[in-house]
């Protein structure tokens, strides 16, 4: 192997530059010739391909955001568009690549090296840490803390009007960002798609804290269509609670936003030296993971398609702290 590119794609997450900065220096290191994929597969199809050097990546490593850019590219989900990206790989002599992003990333990725042998590692790049092959995947501390420091906020206006609060986070299909937030932000309840809280249990759970003396609480809700979203939660609680004080706080795309935390910079430059480590090594159609401290790879199909479990603990954890 001779020649290597790396790209971001789908949705950004804090941590992307530190780990591109460690995939051009280590490949960099070890003699290869490396190109950077800007917008991600469009810029596969269209030639936007450029060499990069050391000082390419230079004072990266502590911005949010990629500056490889992203996107979502329909025309690569078509033959004819992954035939347009093989040919500009092939037109600079590109023998492997580095996919930075999440489970569409890793579909496309796995589906291109069936079509044409390129080999491609897969590094996690979301802040979902939806896949399984990685107890963490680049970007989900930074969207817990951010994520965290709403919330604290958000508690202190409750506590000052008694108000119940549900703070909808992100996370898609998946309870991670809400289950970390509702434990480090000391919320009385978490809803995420792996359970299957109802809103009689929310009610209960409320009236429950009012027999406390709590005046105030926050519910946090993972966004999906599992619970529905914390706005169509609270109006059906204020349905049957009518004498609560009810307001609702969507935390949204700040949580993709932000300067990574030292978590997220270092996991990402792990996991960026291993990329390339595992592509000198003969490695195809993988994603490069961390478990129990210890870099792993695991096959794209895989990867996108296990369910990665929520610990149970964690969820006992929120309910007992919240008494």
């Amino acid at each position: 192997m001779n020649s290597i590119a790396v790209f971001t794609s789908g949705g950004d997450a804090p941590g992307m530059n530190a780990c591109v900065r460690s995939v051009v220096r280590n490949a960099l290191h070890l003699g290869l010739d490396v190109y950077g994929i800007k917008y991600g597969y469009n810029g596969m199809i269209e030639g936007d391909i450029h060499k990069m050097k050391s000082y390419s990546v230079s004072n990266i490593i502590q911005r949010g955001g990629t500056i490889l850019k992203s996107a979502r590219s329909r025309t690569f989900m078509t033959l004819e568009g992954r035939k347009k990206a093989f040919d500009q790989l092939q037109k600079r002599n590109i023998d492997g690549l580095v996919a930075i992003g999440g489970d569409g990333t890793f579909t496309g990725a796995n589906l291109f090296y069936e079509e044409y042998g390129i080999p491609i590692i897969g590094i996690p790049g979301t802040i979902d840490n939806d896949l399984f092959g990685s107890d963490y995947t680049i970007g989900f501390d930074t969207a817990v803390n951010t994520a965290l420091n709403a919330i604290d906020s958000i508690r202190d206006t409750a506590n000052s009007h008694d108000r119940v609060f549900f703070i909808e986070v992100m996370g898609r299909n998946s309870g991670y960002i809400a289950i970390q937030c509702g434990i480090g932000g000391g919320a009385e309840m978490v809803m995420v798609p792996e359970t299957s809280t109802t809103i009689d249990d929310v009610i209960q759970n409320l009236k429950e804290g009012r027999g406390k003396d709590k005046t105030s609480s926050i519910i946090v809700v993972a966004e999906g269509k599992v619970h529905s979203n914390a706005h169509e939660i609270a109006n059906k609680v204020l349905s049957e609670l009518p004498e609560l004080d009810i307001r609702v706080s969507t935390l949204g795309h700040v949580q993709r936003g932000g300067t990574p935390t030292a978590f997220d910079r270092i996991l990402a430059s792990k996991l960026g030296m291993a990329a390339i480590e595992g592509l000198i090594s003969g490695k195809k159609a993988v994603m490069v993971g961390i478990i129990d401290n210890q870099i792993q790879y695991t096959n794209f199909k895989i990867a996108i398609t296990k369910s990665k479990p929520i610990d149970e603990n964690m969820l006992r954890m929120v309910k007992i702290l919240s008494i």
